[in-house]
Order: structure tokens, then C-alpha cells, then sequence
């Protein structure tokens, strides 16, 4: 049998004690992780709900449109609960469907005006 003994000179009880750091840091790690996806999330969803409000802010009503920017002010001053920028991630999400719905219909208006229905 052969045995692989690392060159460059760690014992077997360092390298045991380097793998018991990594296990006793990986729920650490895992939450950090955790963190940083609903972080990335969040602000993908601000940035989408910004720049259609930019584009077809026009379709919301002023209460609705100011109900939206206070979700997105309180979802991106949100910094360290994951489980929380998750759900205001959600909230967003949710609160948006009308308002992406409003979008498809103008859209789809605007590629269907001035064309012969049996053109299509």
C-alpha cells in the first residue's frame, strides 16, 4: 500500500486540527453564504422594481408607486438577517405582479397598435 504524506512537513495532528477549524467554522460559513445570496437578491429585485418604475412608473397609481419605494427603502437598508431580506424580498415580489402585469399589457398594446388583425 502506499501512503500519500503531505511534502511539506504538516503532522497528522496539525492537519486534524485544521479540519476540525473548517467543520467547527462551516455553520458560519453556510450563514455568511446565506446572507450574502438574499443580500445579492434583494438588490437585484430594488434594481428591477427601479428601473421599471423608471419606464412605466406612469401605469401605478401615486399611493402604489409610494407603497413600492418604501418596500425597496426598507428592504435595502436591510443588512444581516437573511430569513428577513428573504421574506421583504418575497413582500416585493409580491407587491410587484400587478404593476409587471400593467407592464405586459401596455406592452403587448404597443406591439399590436396600428397592425391588421389578420396580419398576426
Amino acid at each position: 500500500a502506499i501512503t500519500v504524506k503531505p511534502s511539506y512537513g504538516l503532522s497528522d495532528d496539525q492537519i486534524a486540527g485544521m479540519l476540525k477549524d473548517g467543520f467547527s467554522s462551516a455553520d458560519a460559513d453556510m450563514a455568511a453564504r446565506k446572507l450574502r445570496e438574499a443580500l445579492v437578491g434583494a438588490e437585484r429585485m430594488v434594481l428591477a422594481t427601479r428601473s421599471a418604475l423608471a419606464a412605466d412608473g406612469d401605469l401605478l397609481p401615486v399611493e402604489e408607486r409610494q407603497a413600492l419605494e418604501a418596500r425597496m427603502t426598507t428592504l435595502a437598508a436591510m443588512t444581516s438577517d437573511a430569513d428577513a431580506i428573504d421574506a421583504a424580498t418575497q413582500a416585493l415580489a409580491e407587491a410587484t405582479e400587478g404593476f409587471a402585469a400593467e407592464r405586459m399589457n401596455r406592452s403587448i398594446a404597443r406591439a399590436l397598435t396600428g397592425r391588421d388583425v389578420s396580419a398576426l
